[in-house]
């Protein structure tokens, strides 16, 4: 994935570090909110003390009827509550048995939001300790119509919006956001949400539904989270038309407007939080998306999810399937279905991965890997008319219309679909697949479950219960001639929040290719033989924030090994020091 990026930053690579660079900034728990223990007494501050009716609509602080007898009286809360006082697990119990109510899942969406708004501790709570339930909820898939529909149940902005009226202020917007230690931003333009497409200034869903999974599945604190959306147009004449869109009503802006538009952004988060701040591009189109990764990889901390953090999270599912199809990473073919961010850098994650193994050069690597898009099969007479992230995956063959004939002519053993395009792993394309293979691997990636190239069900059952398979959004587990299937879940989930962990406690100031990697095999490690009898290639997510931890570890170990790491002297255990660094969400005590 470097070597890729590199040629467009003209050779610069993310190690040596440009002058134009100062390491600044960072980010310290200034109240020892994070430091004290659950039984210690933090003080609720707020601009000051907050107290009375502005302490009960202050989510980071308010804890509705869990409130004590003794934080009534100091905080002026006599008779602005019933006099119950109820602990936050019976709170918990009773918003869970409410959700669970819904038949809707956006009403579910729109609970745990309205949640998030009055009550930021419990919100937290309910989405840790039931994490498999709810993460379907607040993101993949339910986000998306969440997104499709963001003008209609918009009710309070969260996070902040940059539009091109805002062209030569950014700096003083971002000043107005309230909280000044920002550790994350996560930010789109909302040009290709999931598979859904340009959903403009109603993409914020995403990066709101992204930090709350920063904070609940990798323990970085809420206040140092900051979702943003850059307004720059829509191309979508629906919401043009839709009388309740949000955004601003014009074409997109493009070229010289656009960059300059995000050169002011990127510049002024530098100026305004310093060098340590993750910048986690999401959702971007593919033209724009490699371009500001290489632009902006030698200059800041940036990381895009949607090209490395799903080439993680997969290169992991490939290597723990190793245990279950056999070989080496080597000894298998790939065969991609979409060559766009997400599935170019799949593939470049694994072709380096190879060459790690192999030792090998990635370019000779890169040929066991082919990848078709819209025309057909990527082959060498197409490389002049190709984009340039797919440039390195046109290899010597003759032209392949579809699929199908692909299968059939590369005979591939592991098949991933990162299309967007639902339905496209017909019957004939997995039975061509299983007749090659005695357990072919099957990945279909796309979001939402709609745009899924194709179901749980049809994988095992197109091929008569022998494909291991894994997708990026959620299926039931699948019966199959008397025995029970259980499909993995290849959610960037997995790697982003523990990801981003491991860059804050190391003090990193860049992303290399390495970490991703360290971050493949941390996840891989923690599948369990008891999983693996499952047929699952990843772990339950009822152990996310171990998994976050160990994964925060690795990376970070391979930041301070990089020469990448600020944060000094390195601790001796990483993993006790990256739990240590996890927001909890339990209630604290008031003075």
């Amino acid at each position: 994935m470097e070597s890729t990026l590199k040629a467009l930053r003209d050779g610069e690579s993310v190690l040596d570090l440009s002058p134009r660079s100062t390491v600044s900034g960072g980010v310290e728990d200034v109240y020892g909110e994070d430091h004290a223990t659950e039984d210690q007494l933090v003080t609720p501050w707020n601009f000051s003390v907050a107290s009375g009716y502005s302490l009960l609509r202050d989510p980071q602080y308010n804890k509705g009827l869990a409130f004590t007898e003794k934080e009534r009286d100091a905080h002026y809360l006599r008779g602005l509550l019933p006099p119950t006082v109820t602990s936050q697990q019976l709170q918990e119990k009773q918003l869970i048995n409410n959700i669970r109510q819904y038949q809707v899942p956006l009403q579910k969406y729109m609970a745990m939001m309205e949640l998030q708004e009055t009550n930021e501790r419990l919100f937290y709570k309910l989405l840790v300790d039931n994490v498999e339930e709810l993460l379907p909820i607040v993101y993949t898939p339910t986000v998306g119509e969440a997104c499709q529909k963001y003008g209609s149940i918009f009710k309070r902005p969260q996070g902040l919006f940059i539009s091109l009226k805002e062209k030569g202020k950014i700096l003083e917007v971002l000043k107005n956001w309230p909280e000044r230690s920002i550790q994350v931003i996560v930010v789109t333009d909302g040009e290709r949400i999931l598979g859904l497409g340009d959903l403009g200034c109603q993409g914020m869903g995403i990066p709101v539904g992204k930090l709350a999974l920063y904070t609940a599945l990798g323990g970085v604190r809420p206040s140092a989270c900051l979702p943003i959306t850059i307004d720059v147009g829509t191309n979508n004449e629906k919401l043009l038309n839709d009388e309740f869109y949000i955004g601003l009503r014009q074409k997109r802006a493009t070229g010289q407007e656009y960059s300059e538009l995000l050169h002011e952004f990127m510049t002024a988060v530098k100026q305004n939080y310093g060098e340590k701040v993750l910048i986690q591009f999401e959702d971007f189109a593919n033209h724009n998306a490699f371009e500001l990764l290489a632009k902006y990889g030698t200059t800041h901390l940036v990381f895009n999810d949607d090209i490395q953090g799903t080439a993680s999270v997969v290169l992991a599912g490939v290597v723990a399937a190793l245990k279950l199809i056999g070989g080496n990473l080597a000894d298998h073919t790939f065969l991609f279905l979409g060559a766009g961010e997400a599935g170019t850098g799949i593939a470049e994650l694994i072709a380096l991965e190879m060459s790690k193994q192999t030792k090998t050069p990635i370019e000779e690597t890169r040929k066991k890997i082919w990848l078709v898009d819209s025309k057909g099969l990527i082959v060498s007479s197409r490389k002049t008319s190709l984009q340039h992230f797919k440039k390195p995956w046109a290899h010597e063959h003759e032209p392949v219309d579809s699929l199908l004939d692909a299968v059939k002519v590369i005979k591939p053993t592991v098949l991933i679909g990162s299309s967007g395009v639902g339905k496209t792993f017909t019957k004939e394309v997995i039975e061509a697949l299983t007749s090659i293979n005695d357990k072919p691997l099957v990945l279909a990636l796309s979001n939402p479950t709609s745009q899924s190239e194709c179901t749980a069900e049809e994988a095992y059952h197109w091929s008569q219960g022998r494909a291991i398979f894994a997708s990026g959004s959620p299926f039931d587990p699948v019966e199959y001639k008397g025995k029970v299937y259980y499909s993995g879940q290849a959610n960037n989930a997995y790697i982003f929040p523990g990801f981003g962990l491991g860059l804050v406690i190391s003090g990193a100031i860049r992303v290399h290719d390495d970490m991703l990697l360290a971050a493949s095999e941390a996840l891989a490690k923690q599948v369990t033989e008891e999983n693996y009898k499952k047929g699952l290639i990843y772990p339950p997510f009822s152990d996310i924030r171990k998994i976050s931890a160990n994964i925060a570890a690795q990376v970070a170990a391979k930041a301070y090994e990089l020469g990448l790491a600020t944060r000094l002297p390195r601790p001796q255990n990483l993993v006790k020091y990256a739990e240590s660094c996890m927001y909890t969400p339990v209630y604290r005590n008031y003075r």
